[in-house]
């Protein structure tokens, strides 16, 4: 396997569009890093970068101690397993798993130690006489990824290959990707769209938006410590919730809304928050937003909708001037249209300048 690294990588096509904008990171050999952010952020261009299939415009890619910019995609000694499979109509599973090795005239032998050996990773043994059109969505996507791993590459690319399947076979070929990654021990890069994909499979994450990475941390530094709004509101589900105030100081920090429905004391002040009546937005992710009781809820709110999720349900409050999500456990929950008391818990608290949307610690 091999490390890569990017330094200051540009992506601008002739049209003058920046796809990609000075990115810099490393992947450790044996490391799973995914690029995540919204439609058209760079991320599947970047990947495209790393493979070769795209050109590029500034900077240096590294894997290993080799400088590949100008070395061609199958020199490059890496396998990318696409969003489409690919797979051939017309081939078998185990001619699919094999076509690569016979390109580049490996010996019958090798070939089929090679496709077995994928195989028994991948629990698909019992299917290698098969063809595409006999098999399921999950079983496709094991054949593409057993058709990466039969080449024994440097490192593996991943371009949002779950995004075909359905919400449960994505949550089981997720497992199944990351069981190949403890047992390959493999340097993996993996794109998608999807947040919670990216926090269950990735060592590190590179948070991508407009063509620059936002953050790159792990998953729990990301989720607690967000370094801007947009990482704030990317990663978790449902949405942190961000509320315009102000900070008070006299009686004691307090935060105040904007609207005024919501005041809360404060322990400790952020950073860059000293002078009284500071404008602020404060940032609380639904599932640290409870209903408080008599005496320690620090306002109330209109409940709007309640979407019940089994064990929690998900609740939608409103203020005079904005919509504020809670996730709480289901029980006895009020009726519609009710006024809730919520308390805002303390040790959870995010907050961001208003101008710069970057956190305020």
């Amino acid at each position: 396997m091999a490390s890569v690294r990017l330094e200051q990588i540009g992506k601008q096509y002739d049209n003058g569009v920046v796809a990609v904008r000075d990115l810099t990171f490393d992947v450790a050999d044996g490391e799973f890093v995914v690029l995540v952010g919204p439609s058209g952020c760079g991320k599947s261009t970047t990947l495209r970068l790393i493979a070769g299939l795209e050109p590029i415009t500034t900077g240096s890619l590294y894997i290993g101690t080799r400088r590949v910019n100008d070395v061609a995609p199958r020199d490059r000694d890496v396998a990318m397993v696409f969003q489409n499979y690919a797979l051939y109509p017309h081939m078998t599973v185990f001619q699919n798993l094999a076509f690569g090795l016979k390109l580049r005239k490996r010996a019958a032998a090798e070939i089929d130690a090679r496709v077995r050996e994928a195989a028994r990773v991948l629990s698909i043994e019992d299917i290698l006489g098969r063809r595409p059109e006999q098999l399921s969505g999950g079983q496709r996507q094991r054949v593409a990824v057993g058709r990466a791993i039969v080449r024994q590459p440097r490192v593996f690319l991943f371009d949002e290959p779950l995004s075909n399947l359905d919400a449960r076979m994505r949550v089981q070929t997720r497992k199944e990707l990351s069981r190949l990654h403890e047992r390959l021990g493999a340097t993996m890069i993996y794109v998608t769209h999807d947040q919670v994909e990216a926090m269950t499979l990735g060592d590190r994450i590179v948070v991508m938006h407009a063509g620059e990475a936002q953050q790159i941390d792990t998953p729990m530094q990301l989720y607690e410590k967000p370094v801007n709004r947009f990482v704030a509101g990317f990663i978790g589900s449902p949405s942190m919730n961000f509320i315009p105030g102000t900070f008070r100081s006299e009686g004691g920090p307090r935060f105040v809304s904007a609207d005024a429905e919501l005041s809360l004391p404060l322990a400790a002040v952020p950073r860059g928050l000293q002078g009284d009546r500071s404008d602020v937005v404060l940032g609380i992710r639904p599932e640290h937003v409870r209903l408080g009781g008599n005496g320690e809820s620090h306002g109330q709110l209109t409940l709007e909708l309640v979407e019940p999720m089994g064990n929690e349900a998900i609740l939608y409050l409103r203020s005079a001037k904005q919509e504020i999500v809670a996730r709480v456990p289901t029980g006895a929950l009020p009726g519609i249209g009710a006024r809730v008391a919520v308390r805002l818990d303390p040790g959870h608290l995010h907050f961001f300048d208003p101008e710069t949307d970057r956190a305020r610690t």
